[in-house]
């Protein structure tokens, strides 16, 4: 049994067996924790924070950041292996993960090298003269880290190592349904030189005792990754002054403009929108056509998404895995129907495959009403809408409470920039899918979609503050 609460004297309350999501099979079992690991884990970690003496240096977090990279670079295959067992995103993605996850942490120790105060331009005025004024950064203090099943090492990492490079204390405490590839990014981070007591992790036992760990007054910032259901009720209900970011889902739109590429438009679609079962918060679920195109487009798109492999994560030759839970399967499932009987055209999938597999699905002009059309689906489904005014094409995108990442497609560049200034999106891709991204980026939700800025640079801003020191000497000009 894995139990990596090791600085509590407590025994676990319980264990938590972890299956995989595409056969059942027992993967292994954790520990669970209670009030009592909570506590001490909490308290722990803001003793770590109180003692200025035992911070970490700059140089040591850097030293364990590149050797946590180091061990992690020599553990690839076991690492992507443990990742798609547990999460169920194909093997040859999950790989692309753990690379990125990699790539993640040096990313943190390149940024902290970077990462400096500024100069305060005072001594303006008569009033200010003889003074000089910066700021130096300092960690913000203890992080609580809740994250989602559908990345499960390399979300981690985005709130984890942001927190270690930034010199905060962190708790974190995984997805339930994934909880294996956290607990080994944290063994890593121990073996190469990180104390125990500045990462910890706890898997709750139940909602109550999850809920304790967050809203407590010692914590000084909450990294969140989920539901937005969930992610607004915790930020309700945080302790005063504490600092927090919410990484939540949208239904992604995609714009056909005239004249676009349609072979293009369709290969990266695909894998927007199939991409480990459209189990991504950016996933491309809505993609608007001009009428002329619509029908086409969406039956090329079919032709494609009927020969993805879907089938056991663990096989090179999958392209398509299992949604997580089966209740998902049966969800997207009445979703889809729904929509199809209601008027929806559908061209391929539409059927479950087994109790975890879902067929790869292209739905042509659902109702705007259906659940695929108002929802975020969370599932293998592209909905393909036909317009014949680009505005209002714009303005269905627009009329979610959701928005997140949008892409549109055209040759042209006036008419996408044209497109880009109106789009409700935090960030537009111009021939990309909704889910691109790179780590240095900016990465945020608008509306419901979430609260602040994730990437990882933005990450380790976010848990850190600008203390600023004046000094008044007449040795100043």
């Amino acid at each position: 049994m894995r139990d990596l609460m090791l600085e509590s004297s407590k025994r676990s309350v319980g264990t938590l067996t972890v299956a995989s999501p595409f056969d059942g099979r027992e993967l292994d079992q954790v520990a669970t924790a209670g009030p009592e690991h909570v506590e001490d884990a909490l308290s722990i970690a803001y003793e770590r924070f109180r003692d200025r003496e035992s911070w970490l240096s700059i140089p040591k977090r850097i030293e364990i950041l590149d050797n946590t990279a180091a061990i992690m670079g020599r553990q690839v295959d076991e690492l992507t292996m443990l990742a798609a067992s547990e999460g169920g995103k194909p093997y040859n993605d999950s790989k692309v993960e753990v690379i990125r996850a990699i790539d993640g942490v040096r990313l943190c120790a390149e940024t902290l090298r970077a990462h400096s105060g500024s100069v305060v331009p005072i001594a303006k005025t008569a009033a200010t003269a003889g003074r000089v004024a910066f700021t130096q950064k300092e960690p913000i203090g203890v992080v609580v880290a809740v994250s989602a099943f559908n990345h499960p090492l390399n979300l981690i990492v985005h709130q984890v190592g942001p927190a270690v490079a930034s010199g905060c204390p962190v708790v974190v405490k995984p997805a339930d349904d994934t909880p294996l590839s956290c607990l080994r990014f944290v063994e890593i981070l121990r073996e190469a030189g990180l104390p125990a007591a500045w990462c910890q992790v706890v898997i709750a036992n139940d909602l109550d005792t999850a809920e304790s760990l967050v809203t407590d007054s010692r914590v000084g910032f909450f990294s969140f990754i989920g539901s937005a259901a969930v992610g607004w009720m915790l930020r309700s209900k945080l302790a005063p002054g504490v600092r927090c970011a919410l990484e939540h889902g949208g239904a992604a739109p995609a714009i056909l403009a005239d004249p676009f590429d349609a072979e293009l438009a369709v290969t990266s679609v695909l894998k927007g929108g199939f991409y480990h079962a459209g189990q991504v918060c950016v996933s491309t679920q809505r993609v608007f056509a001009p009428t002329a195109q619509a029908e086409g487009f969406a039956t090329e798109l079919a032709k494609f998404a009927s020969s993805l492999q879907v089938g056991a994560p663990e096989d090179a030759a999958t392209e398509v895995g299992p949604l997580i839970r089966s209740k998902e399967v049966d969800r997207v499932a009445a979703w889809v129907d729904e929509a199809v009987a209601a008027g929806a055209k559908l061209l391929c999938g539409g059927k479950k495959i087994s109790e975890s597999c879902y067929a790869p699905t292209v739905l042509l002009n659902p109702p705007d009403d259906a659940l695929v059309s108002t929802m975020e689906i969370f599932g293998p489904v592209v909905c393909v809408y036909a317009y014949d005014d680009i505005e209002a094409a714009v303005q269905q995108a627009n009329t979610l409470p959701v928005a997140f990442q949008a892409a549109i497609y055209s040759r042209d560049i006036d008419v996408a920039m044209r497109i880009y200034g109106q789009l409700d999106a935090t960030a537009v891709m111009i021939n990309e899918h909704t889910a691109f991204r790179d780590d240095v980026m900016p990465f945020a939700g608008l509306r419901e979609s979430g609260l602040g800025v994730g990437g990882i640079p933005y990450t380790m801003e976010d848990m850190q503050i600008d203390k600023m020191l004046v000094v008044k000497s007449p040795g100043l000009p």
